[in-house]
């Protein structure tokens, strides 16, 4: 069993308070992902239940039990960090099994139990090896095998794969995802990269000084982020926003806002488009905006335009074939309308 409460939650370092009440349910077996921006209160939150930071204020129940008072070792978590901490002078065979040595298990036991684990994490050919001889990904492998050798109720994971290369991020993570659909066990992933929150946790908690935005599942913040800071975080490139004109403003901003508006609540402040849902044709077909950059990536060209009297350029992210535009051409910009969300002067969506 790995289910978590988190009740009222508060920490405060003095009079400074960093996470402010946070109310939110892991179901057992569950794949949670805390994300946001750096000093949002995540990682303080992921070692409050880890206890190795005191609750100031709350209840942190682990299966129905308090665990506040509770030692490290007895709340039935295991974390990892995004520095392996591997002990240079041990194998790999001996790090993973150092914690059940400490617990007084036997050898045989011990090596039943790694080798299972090692199997597992694809790494049986790495048992003899010193850390020193292992490549990034390997060293994250046997630091996440010297968690699951524990039995933990819940893994808590730290930014863990922060130290790898790009290619190998992509890797690990589908490897992760693997893990835990073959564990079963209840994980907690903090990340400030919202790529790894979309793409691995069932459920998101996104983070903003010390509080929950919103919880719900990847696609469902993407599609229905409760407030502006949810629909920027979420989505890379970053949504479009459109600040309602006031009266005399230029022509183009006019424009934008009537096409980029079109169906939405008389009340709304501002509209979010997602750069995916606008789309490039020639001048007379839609709001003229001039290209200020074109990214081609071989299957998609992210484009940057401006449109006047708009002080934020727009982002489109388009096919390569409609990316075919060059800086300081002028195109015409048709928005999906359907994908826009409306938001109030003081950054909540509107239904």
């Amino acid at each position: 069993m790995g289910h978590l409460a988190l009740k009222g939650i508060r920490k405060s370092y003095g009079d400074t308070a960093v996470v402010h009440g946070v109310d939110l349910e892991v179901n057992d077996g569950e794949f949670l992902v805390f994300v946001g921006p750096s000093g949002c209160g995540k990682s303080t939150m992921l070692r409050m239940i880890a206890g190795l930071e005191s609750i100031s204020e709350g209840e942190l129940l682990i299966d129905g039990a308090r665990a506040n008072d509770l030692r490290p070792a007895d709340r039935g978590a295991a974390m990892v960090f995004q520095s392996y901490a591997l002990y240079p002078h041990m194998t790999v065979a001996e790090n993973m099994g150092f914690s059940l040595r400490m617990a007084g298990v036997n050898k045989a036991e011990r090596d039943a139990v790694v080798g299972r684990t090692a199997e597992v994490l694809r790494i049986s050919h790495l048992l003899p090896r010193l850390p020193k001889a292992l490549s990034g990904g390997e060293r994250q492998r046997v630091a996440i095998g010297r968690a699951i050798v524990r039995k933990p109720k819940v893994f808590l994971f730290d930014e863990p794969l922060s130290n790898l290369d790009a290619a190998l991020r992509v890797t690990m993570r589908i490897e992760l995802s693997r893990l835990h659909k073959e564990l079963g066990t209840t994980m907690i992933y903090v990340t400030h990269d919202q790529v790894e929150a979309m793409t691995m946790g069932d459920r998101i908690a996104v983070f903003n000084k010390g509080r929950v935005e919103q919880l719900g599942a990847p696609m469902d913040l993407y599609a229905r982020p409760a407030n502006e800071f949810v629909a920027t975080f979420l989505g890379a490139p970053r949504i479009n926003l459109v600040t309602r004109p006031g009266e005399g403003a230029p022509a183009g901003h006019q424009a934008l806002w009537n096409a980029a508006a079109a169906r939405m609540s008389a009340a709304a402040h501002k509209v979010g488009i997602r750069p995916e849902h606008l789309h490039l044709g020639p001048v007379q077909q839609g709001v003229v905006a001039e290209v200020m950059l074109a990214e081609h990536l071989g299957d998609a060209s992210i484009i940057h335009l401006r449109v006047d009297g708009v002080d934020e350029l727009l982002t489109a992210k388009v096919s390569a074939l409609e990316g075919r535009v060059v800086a300081g051409q002028n195109v015409g910009v048709t928005f999906d309308v359907n994908g826009a969300l409306a938001f109030s002067a003081d950054g909540v969506l509107l239904t």
